[in-house]
């Protein structure tokens, strides 16, 4: 591969890392108690919980909601990222991405 179709491979990794800090993916869980959205670069941007489902008996069920909303969260967003970067890597495995 030449230093021009390095460049361009770099430049469209890049654009696509800067699309995939605003691209983001929400997930629901225990039908909406809690919803996770996440941006293609696994950063989580808000959690909203439905004021009807907090208990102060039951803290741990609100506790397990967020964590299964954040880790589908994660799981979804690094799928898109895969997905967007397949596109330039065409598929390959590279470390880091």
């Amino acid at each position: 591969m030449n230093q021009k179709m390095m460049r361009d491979l770099q430049n469209k990794m890049l654009k696509i890392q800067e699309d995939l800090a605003e691209e983001t993916v929400e997930v629901a869980v225990g039908d909406g108690a809690v919803t996770a959205v996440m941006t293609g670069q696994q950063q989580l941007r808000s959690v909203k919980i439905d004021p009807g489902i907090v208990d102060a008996e039951d803290v741990e069920m609100l506790e397990d909601l967020m964590v299964a909303a954040v880790n589908s969260a994660i799981t979804q967003s690094q799928e898109l990222a895969a997905q967007r970067m397949g596109v330039i890597t065409g598929g390959l495995k590279l470390p880091g991405m």
